[in-house]
């Protein structure tokens, strides 16, 4: 640590209100990059008693709150949160019993499904064999052969998770960077097109036309798109049946889980996108064919419960292209040299900003910190569940009840005027040696979560 911030450091933890301050960062859940805002809020009662609170009196005279961020790689603290949020979304349209949503949810056909992106050229990747050991990444043949690029087409070495080659193609001028940009550029509207389709697969299957199977049965899901190490989007989804109308009947169909499970990857397989290309040809983009579908009914140990689908999506919600070295603003050509990605990455880019010069990806120059994929991270149908915004309001109104049993108790009144005003004042910690502490109790934070969770 560089002396600077030690003294730094010092000189915060021996000021007389490094008490208050920590309190604050303990009430903005340790932020990596807090919003600090200066303010004043005033409790009138009918009776005339006053409270007043002001950011004069607190430590560098402001107040810091959440910033919010879901990302992990750019806020760890309300990216948990955020996660935690998405668990309660996810696991109250999987099981019910919670947030608006009947305990009777869980004998409706439910399927946790991965739609995954085609191949774009072969990647460095990672291997078992039959007994479940790591193998090899792509062996050689009897007899090996190279690329017309003059590189190997195979790859004896056995990675390890944390290996950087992972993802990585074996010959970047083989590899289609041109179409898996596209992919990435037009995954919505693949998503969107796969929901339309999954619906006439399941009216087929039932036997109804499209029209009689929307009058029997609804389609409801959450997708959460994740980045997998060769920088292509794929998809997370909880998708069920239930019936028709606004609340959550039993759907009205013949169709189980397993019917909805093959109808998926149907589903899945029959979704076509032709988009045009800068070089004036047409290119037919499509999911790729490794569409896992599996079955959820909480039913016996060793079958995927509601719970657990749900903890594996929410923990992708959090991900994003920052965990490429992308960071979460928008960037251009002259700063990606700046940045620490890989060669792999800095090629999409590149293509990703030569594409944006076409008509077909208007805008796409603004997402090179995306990799190209503009969509949402996390969406759901109308009637999964409940959403973020109702549990986000929970919160808020479980703190101002508490906030306003306080004042109560305050000025001994149920009638209370509140006058407030606040300014923004920037983001982030006013020193090196504030964020450097603030990192440290966000680490301890952490490990005692981990604890009790490992006592439960």
């Amino acid at each position: 640590m560089a002396p600077p911030v030690v003294e730094e450091i010092i000189h915060r933890a021996g000021r007389p209100d490094f008490d208050r301050w920590s309190e604050q960062l303990h009430h903005c859940g340790h932020c990596s990059r807090p919003v600090r805002l200066r303010g004043r809020v005033v409790h009138q009662s009918a009776t005339g008693q006053r409270s007043t609170y002001s950011t004069d009196d607190e430590p560098d005279r402001i107040l810091m709150i959440r910033c919010g961020n879901r990302r992990a790689a750019v806020c760890p603290s309300c990216s948990y949160e955020y996660a935690g949020d998405m668990w309660q979304l996810l696991y109250a349209g999987a099981a019910g019993g919670r947030k608006g949503v009947p305990d009777t949810i869980r004998a409706h056909p439910l399927v946790f499904a991965t739609l995954t992106a085609p191949g774009f050229g072969a990647v460095h990747t990672t291997r078992t064999d039959r007994q479940g050991k790591h193998a090899r990444c792509r062996p050689a043949r009897a007899k090996p052969t190279l690329c017309r690029h003059g590189r190997p087409t195979w790859c004896n070495a056995i990675h390890g998770e944390d290996d950087p080659q992972l993802g990585q193609p074996l010959c970047p001028d083989c590899y289609d960077y041109p179409a898996h940009a596209a992919f990435n550029w037009h995954s919505p509207e693949l998503w969107r097109r796969f929901t339309i389709t999954l619906r006439r697969v399941l009216a087929r299957r039932a036997g109804l036309t499209a029209k009689d199977f929307t009058a029997r049965c609804r389609l409801s899901f959450v997708k959460v798109a994740e980045f997998q190490r060769r920088a292509v989007v794929h998809f997370h989804a909880l998708i069920r049946l239930d019936g028709p109308g606004t609340d959550f009947g039993p759907t009205q169909v013949n169709l189980d889980a397993t019917d909805l499970a093959d109808a998926i990857r149907e589903a899945a397989g029959l979704v076509r996108l032709t988009v045009d290309m800068p070089d004036g040809t047409a290119l037919d983009l499509r999911f790729g064919e490794q569409t896992d579908t599996q079955p959820i009914n909480g039913g016996p140990s060793g079958e995927l419960t509601p719970e657990r689908a749900a903890a594996y999506i929410a923990k992708y919600a959090t991900k994003s292209a920052d965990d490429f070295g992308l960071g979460d603003r928008r960037i251009t050509l002259e700063t990606l040299p700046l940045l620490d990605v890989s060669d792999h990455v800095t090629r999409l880019v590149q293509t990703c900003w030569q594409l944006g010069d076409h008509e077909t990806y208007n805008g796409l120059s603004r997402w090179l910190h995306m990799l190209g994929f503009h969509g949402h991270f996390a969406s759901k149908s109308r009637r999964y569940s409940t959403t973020l915004g109702a549990i986000r309001g929970e919160r808020r109104a479980y703190r101002q009840r508490q906030a306003a049993e306080y004042v109560r108790e305050l000025l001994d009144d149920d009638t209370t005027l509140v006058v407030s005003h606040w300014e923004f004042t920037g983001v982030g910690y006013l020193t090196a040696g504030d964020a450097a502490l603030a990192l440290s109790a966000a680490a301890r934070a952490r490990e005692r979560r981990q604890a009790a969770r490992d006592a439960a």
